[in-house]
């Protein structure tokens, strides 16, 4: 993919780690958060806190089949993101607005792949490093789609995942403490195959 490309001529690394290797990788992962969000840190909301997000981080790294990418320059690391697939009984789609009809929740596992969070540091952003790592992430998937979810103001982020191929299908308010109301997006990554 050119974003990888562009990257690595830019001396941009990716490294890929599963679930286990996640949870060695706690520091890294709040210094990425702390010097990624540091204005969404200063507005106090208590779902931007570290400790509400390192709260996140340890439930999602707990999740056996976790897919982590951290994008790294000269062995410092820069960016990352993480998500997994949707098994049978998520409540990925609890609350969407408008209802999807229960086709289109059917998960069993090999059907969507869901993009927890997605992020770089302050001195890094505008350079290519997030589409980097959302094709580097994706480029291993098999699922059919993949879903994340946006704030609605975030008109940035939305330009972006639609230059990606994102589109929005609805919106939907996780039930973690103080969440936002979130666009819900959607992307087709391996159309299955018509039986």
């Amino acid at each position: 993919m050119n974003s990888i490309h562009a990257a690595q001529r830019r001396g941009i690394t990716f490294q890929r780690y599963d679930m286990s290797q996640a949870r060695q990788l706690k520091p890294t992962i709040e210094m990425v958060y702390r010097a990624s969000y540091t204005e969404a840190i200063a507005r106090g909301r208590s779902c931007e806190t570290v400790e509400s997000f390192m709260g996140r981080f340890e439930r999602h790294s707990a999740i056996a089949d976790l897919d982590l990418v951290i994008a790294y320059h000269v062995d410092e690391p820069i960016g990352q993101i993480w998500g997994w697939p949707l098994h049978e009984g998520t409540r990925e789609w609890d609350g969407l607005i408008p209802e999807p009809d229960e086709q289109f929740t059917r998960e069993d596992g090999t059907r969507t792949f869901a993009i927890a969070e997605i992020m770089v540091i302050d001195q890094w952003k505008r350079k290519g490093v997030a589409h980097a790592l959302h094709d580097f992430l994706l480029s291993a998937r098999r699922e059919e789609r993949g879903t994340l979810f946006v704030e609605p103001d975030n008109i940035p982020a939305h330009r972006a995942y639609e230059r990606w191929g994102w589109f929005t299908i609805g919106q939907l308010q996780p039930t973690w403490e103080d969440a936002p109301l979130f666009d819900v997006m959607l992307i087709y990554l391996n159309p299955r195959e018509c039986d």
